[in-house]
């Protein structure tokens, strides 16, 4: 009550009133921008003023450009729960966000900066964002929830490695799957908050049957050992012993999930998309295995991740989080729901694409048409609520 009570005195744009608000809104925007945009360098149409290769701007923008603006919104909001301090807002989120948009830029036109002030430029967004958050847990005093901060650190370190590779290899293939790796992993955390929690909570409303197991040994071993195979998996992803690694971890992501009682929540899509979401986190190792032992495109695994796991989370995420945030019902609209779809769609097609090489230009259509769709839509559904104040 006294967070609301702060936030009722601030006489700023809504739009910078609270974390969530600009960051999910631009940043489903630049998502669903630069994947046409990629497609069309893909295909070699048009030229990128970028001193990456093609694919690792690709790589790069999703990963701490898109994703990086889901982890800016989700923690800004996160935080003030945590510590009952009034959020970040007006100008020091203003700063804050300029920020991340001039790292886009400084990617993007990196040839034209030099890759060195790219790299600064582009650096900053997370390393600041590092110290808001750790200066907001400190000064309230809610010294558990320091080890985001360094999950920041880690995903900032990642991005410096990625220019850095970039420039002195020609090719950040490290860097990228360590990017992945990082992302995943969170996706593993964080959804094994949220996902069961969300259940359990919606499933209690209705008639009594089994609900998400709680979290025990059982999803610390998985998380443990996902995190293992996933370092293996950076540094070497193929051979018979990472395959039997992964194929394992796989195996032991898929328990996990079906430990929270998913089936029982088909009919409520706001629940039901993140069992969907985090169902590709196991496809994801299933797939990387196969790629292992040179079965099928190590793009399988690798989209099944980004586009899956990472794309429909942060939309499921982003969705709830935007009507929660807003005064809301968390109810799914239809476009909601379609918004959901076009995402899973998305994901699939792309990662067909990468098994099925005599269809990959119509799936690649399929999937960026669909992806497009999902932000774009995002964006549209959702900015009118992002950009008023919080309905009372």
């Amino acid at each position: 009550m006294a967070t609301m009570q702060k936030l009722r005195t601030y006489q700023g744009p809504a739009l910078f009133s609270y974390g969530f608000r600009p960051f999910f809104l631009f940043g489903a925007a630049y998502a669903g921008v630069i994947i046409p945009l990629w497609l069309v360098v893909f295909t070699g149409h048009i030229t990128l003023p970028t001193a990456f290769a093609p694919r690792d701007w690709h790589v790069h923008e999703m990963l701490f450009g898109y994703v990086g603006a889901v982890i800016a919104g989700f923690l800004l909001t996160a935080v003030p729960n945590w510590t009952g301090r009034l959020p970040i807002q007006g100008v020091r989120l203003v700063v804050l966000f300029a920020v991340w948009v001039v790292g886009r830029g400084a990617t993007t036109f990196s040839e034209v900066l030099g890759w060195q002030v790219a790299l600064a430029l582009d650096a900053i967004f997370l390393l600041l964002l590092a110290v808001a958050v750790a200066r907001e847990i400190v000064v309230g005093r809610k010294w558990n929830n320091l080890k985001v901060v360094t999950i920041i650190t880690l995903l900032a370190a990642v991005n410096i490695a990625f220019h850095v590779e970039a420039h002195f290899c020609g090719f950040a293939e490290y860097s990228t799957r360590a990017s992945v790796a990082l992302v995943v992993m969170l996706v593993c955390v964080i959804g094994g908050r949220i996902v069961p929690s969300f259940t359990r909570n919606w499933l209690a409303r209705r008639e009594p049957g089994p609900l998400p197991v709680p979290f025990n040994r059982f999803d610390a071993v998985t998380l443990v050992f996902g995190a293992c195979v996933m370092v293996a998996w950076v540094l070497a992803p193929s051979g018979r012993l990472v395959a039997t690694a992964l194929a394992f971890a796989g195996v032991l992501q898929f328990i996990r999930l079906v430990r929270w009682a998913g089936y029982r929540t088909s009919s409520d899509p706001l629940v039901l998309i993140l069992h969907i979401a985090y169902a590709f986190v196991p496809a994801g190792f299933l797939l990387s295995a196969l790629s292992a032992l040179d079965v099928v495109a190590p793009g399988a695994g690798m989209h099944a991740w980004t586009g899956g796991a990472i794309g429909a989370m942060t939309l499921a995420v982003m969705t709830r989080a935007s009507l929660g945030h807003t005064g809301q019902a968390l109810s799914a609209s239809v476009l909601t729901q379609v918004i959901y779809a076009a995402v899973v769609v998305a994901a699939m097609a792309r990662v067909c694409a990468s098994v099925d090489s005599r269809h990959s230009v119509v799936l690649l259509t399929v999937a960026g048409v669909a992806w497009v769709g999902a932000f774009i839509g995002f964006a549209f559904a959702y900015g009118p609520l992002l950009c008023h104040a919080r309905k009372l």
